[in-house]
């Protein structure tokens, strides 16, 4: 089975683009996770929205219209063995903005999430730091339930200095701060597992974000900020993790596993 990411920072923009087919074909997946939809379902006519022998599955924001926003695309046979989709974080100021989407297979757990940017001053780290305690305890719930686990989206932090172009330079912004760091040493100590370092444990100038203002891609001064995590149970069973930096439409690339589940 392949997983994809991809945080698309406006589905209608990436049509626009003429990026969108290019996308499907070439990564070929079975399960498609997008963020940053910025879209209700309907602003995109049904022929460009659905992907044929796929299910889809939308998340938008209802606060703010053309913000935030998640959507799913499954293949028919493994959609018919969803028992339950879960939309949003339990807590009500976590559930406006269409941040997640969260399937129960019969075989495994999936959540798609975009994760909030810690930008425009603390409170907003705050609110951060609050949906990654909140989302770890969320899914550390359903592990309870069926403990095969995957999660994946725009985290929007990079973990470890290899995961950025200019650690030094960022030790004091968003993204790259010891407490949003420590939350993702926090999730691996839950025995969930980065895949593309479990499998690149040393491979550097590996990015899947870059500031657009700067022409910071032509340069590959970029962030590790896009991840996909798996329950460590299931992690042997992972034989592929790619970054798809060749793929264009977004200020972040696609990334996607190969999981053999048992």
């Amino acid at each position: 089975m392949r997983v994809a990411s991809w945080n698309v920072n406006g589905l209608r923009a990436v049509h626009r683009k003429k990026a969108w087919e290019p996308f499907v074909k070439t990564v070929n997946a079975d399960i498609i996770c997008l963020q940053e939809i910025k879209m209700e379902k309907d602003q995109i006519k049904e022929s460009d929205r659905e992907i044929n022998g796929y299910v889809s599955f939308w998340n938008s924001s209802k606060e703010k219209k053309g913000y935030a926003g998640t959507a799913m695309y499954v293949k028919s046979d493994i959609a018919k063995d969803i028992l339950n989709i879960h939309y949003d974080l339990p807590q009500l100021e976590f559930s406006s903005h269409g941040r997640l989407i969260t399937i129960e297979h019969k075989n495994f757990v999936l959540s798609n999430g975009y994760f909030p940017n810690g930008g425009r001053g603390p409170e907003f780290v705050d609110y951060k730091l609050r949906y990654y305690d909140a989302f770890l305890s969320f899914i550390e719930d359903f592990r309870k339930r069926q403990e095969n686990v995957i999660f994946t989206g725009d985290i929007n932090t990079a973990h470890k200095e290899i995961d950025l172009a200019r650690p030094k330079e960022n030790l004091t912004n968003t993204g790259f701060l010891p407490e949003e760091r420590a939350w993702l040493d926090k999730v691996i100590s839950h025995k969930y597992v980065d895949t593309f370092r479990f499998l690149n444990p040393t491979k550097k100038n590996a990015y899947t974000w870059w500031d657009m203002k700067t022409k910071a891609r032509e340069r590959n001064i970029g962030w590790r900020i896009d991840y996909i995590f798996v329950s460590e149970n299931i992690s042997p069973f992972v034989t592929r993790a790619t970054i798809h930096s060749d793929i264009y439409g977004s200020d972040h690339c696609p990334i996607s596993i190969d999981i053999d589940l048992p």
